[in-house]
């Protein structure tokens, strides 16, 4: 597709100053290279697709280097981008050294804060609106947040907050779920679009005004009119005054998000009221695409595919499936089994559970902290728990963890997914911090499975035992197929030699057994040991599996810093000198998973050059 507009640096006025149809060819353009990047790279689709036509507005109407807009998640952006200034880089979206899938500060001026987790546009968004008010500066303050990430406290927290402050302020409720009703008639258009007119606010604010100074009488008038415009506006579309006007917030909408027209002629209209706003944006997810139009779902964040067909259904394997097939094994065994997530039933292999069981499934949406303390008062009534969440999600709850499982020791099982490198979302994705931070609670106990069979022996072994429980695997699939005979003690995999010890913690197994070949051909013969469960420490175990080895070397798929490899060797004897292997950097940006384990020197090449250096 050759392209009229896109690839062309339009400011503001430029955008403003193009036609109807210009637009439209815009979309399009925008649609076009978005759905060709992302079917050679990955990202995350539908959600883009169906934010092109708001973009645009926010552009026509907003100077994206002095304003401050603030995307909620990101995964939305694309759009964004490519009318930013980083049309050139596009093709490199989510590739090693190219552009983020996610806003980044250091990426773009235009980018006003890094995001990758839901439910924090407004907060943001309330903090700059309160600095430029502090400052004295006029620039305008944007919070772009969708109805699925409006489900998270954080979000409400924030609205309480700006609600009650009144610092001006624009919040964008993306909502792909609520589509338009065409059946409110003429007249609830005419007043729709008399409401957001800039005469109508006007003189809204003038008649406020006018009776706020006649005091008592005043104040009283304004109730009533207020009543009766909600009165009115309840037999117009049968609804009352929605909670964001209950929590001091402006409400105007739904209008239709694609509609770009009347998105510029409504955005100008209330960008200059001076209290905060929310704009209600009704948008197609995945439009213009009709694969994603259909199951926008299976369209939200994909791998490369082929356009003409689609995405592909895969039969292949991961830690993922194997927990969805575990997990619902357990089940029918044990009727005190639930499982609970926070809005990712797919993503976390849980749609057959949810469907075989459907009154043992809780998806609380994007509310882990809800999640986790729920988990607890289900443990308390005699339920077992399995609350499936991403390691980079699980941080949201780290206070529920510690106050209301752990310190009453109740048996509650996390199953902890994207564990360690995630590949090209990046480094606000990476699940590097879990066994660090869950290492440090009381009453935990803590496996990190290395292949589907040992992941199952977890499981198993989790829903027996008593207090709270957490097992952390990676995303992908296992690549090894050593059988672990009791996953509750350290496993020597071989034992060549006692220049060292090198203990692997879960699927660092692979590399660390790669690199005792590496470090055999070098005429260094050690010992591997690899821990299944790593908490409570087996410090004794290790301490006679290692007698007569000077050198240990432990190996994590973890923050070296407070991980558990230090947590191990710290119980460890004088006498062992202990090298602790693990990532010294979280910040590693998008590539491939196996390129970020070599950054982070979890290879097996960089494994045997650190033992090398400290042996010889």
């Amino acid at each position: 597709m050759d392209y009229k507009f896109l690839g062309k640096d339009m400011d503001r006025e430029q955008l403003r100053a193009l036609s109807d149809k210009d637009r439209e060819v815009l979309a399009a353009e925008l649609r076009d290279k978005i759905l060709n990047t992302v079917s050679k790279n990955g990202g995350h689709l539908a959600s883009n697709l169906g934010t092109v036509e708001l973009t645009i507005a926010l552009l026509s109407v907003f100077d994206s280097q002095k304003d401050k807009i603030v995307f909620d998640v990101g995964h939305q952006s694309y759009s964004y981008k490519l009318l930013t200034g980083r049309f050139g880089q596009f093709d490199t979206l989510r590739q090693k050294g190219g552009i983020s899938g996610f806003p980044r500060i250091n990426e773009s001026e235009s980018d006003a804060f890094d995001t990758g987790h839901s439910s924090t546009s407004i907060s943001a968004a309330v903090g700059m609106a309160r600095a430029r008010d502090l400052k004295g500066d006029d620039n305008y303050v944007v919070a772009i947040i969708g109805d699925g990430a409006l489900n998270g406290g954080l979000a409400y927290e924030a609205i309480n907050d700006i609600g009650h402050n009144h610092s001006k302020m624009l919040i964008i409720l993306n909502d792909n779920e609520m589509s338009i009703d065409k059946n409110v008639g003429g007249m609830s258009e005419h007043l729709s679009n008399l409401r957001v007119s800039s005469g109508y606010l006007s003189a809204k604010k003038t008649t406020e005004s006018f009776l706020r100074k006649l005091g008592i009488i005043g104040r009283g008038l304004i109730k009533i009119i207020i009543a009766i415009k909600d009165f009115f506006r309840f037999l117009l579309y049968r609804k009352k005054p929605t909670m964001f006007e209950d929590l001091g917030l402006l409400y105007y909408g739904p209008i239709d998000g694609h509609d770009t027209a009347k998105l510029i002629k409504t955005i100008e209209a209330v960008k200059d009221l001076r209290v905060p706003v929310l704009l209600h944006v009704a948008t197609q997810k995945g439009k213009g695409y009709k694969p994603s139009e259909d199951t926008p779902s299976d369209y939200h964040g994909v791998g490369p595919f082929n356009l003409e067909e689609g995405i592909q259904k895969k039969n292949s394997q991961s830690f993922t499936t194997a927990f969805s097939g575990v997990v619902t094994d357990l089940a029918v065994h044990n009727k005190n089994i639930v499982v609970i997530c926070a809005a990712m039933a797919q993503g976390t292999g849980l749609e057959d559970f949810s469907m075989k069981y459907p009154s043992r499934f809780f998806d609380c949406g994007i509310a882990e902290e809800h999640c986790v303390t729920m988990a607890a008062g289900m443990a308390r009534c005699g339920f077992i728990p399995i609350v499936a969440i991403y390691s980079t999600f699980l941080q949201r709850a780290y206070d529920e963890i510690i106050h209301d499982v752990c310190f009453m020791d109740n048996h509650v099982i996390f199953a902890i997914d994207r564990a360690g490198f995630v590949g090209n979302d990046g480094h606000t994705h990476h699940g590097l911090y879990d066994m660090a931070y869950m290492s440090s609670m009381p009453n935990t106990t803590i496996f990190a499975p290395h292949n589907y069979s040992s992941l199952k022996d977890c499981f198993a072994k989790a829903a027996q035992l008593n207090g709270p429980v957490a097992v952390r695997y990676p995303k992908g699939s296992e690549e090894d197929n050593i059988k672990t005979e009791d996953v509750t003690k350290p496993q020597v995999i071989s034992r060549k030699g006692t220049d060292f010890a090198l203990i692997s913690i879960g699927t660092t197994l692979k590399a660390a057994e790669d690199a005792m070949q590496l470090l055999e051909n070098q005429n260094l013969r050690g010992t591997h040991i690899n821990l299944t469960m790593v908490k409570p420490y087996p410090t004794e175990q290790l301490s006679d599996m290692c007698s007569g080895i000077q050198h240990i070397f432990t190996i994590e798929e973890g923050i070296r810093e407070g991980g558990i490899g230090q947590s191990i060797t710290s119980d460890l004897p004088d006498y062992f000198i202990c090298h602790n292997i693990g990532v010294e950097n979280p910040i590693i940006k998008a590539s491939s998973r196996s390129d970020q384990l070599k950054t982070a020197g979890l290879d097996a090449d960089s494994i045997s050059n650190k033992i090398i250096k400290f042996v010889l």
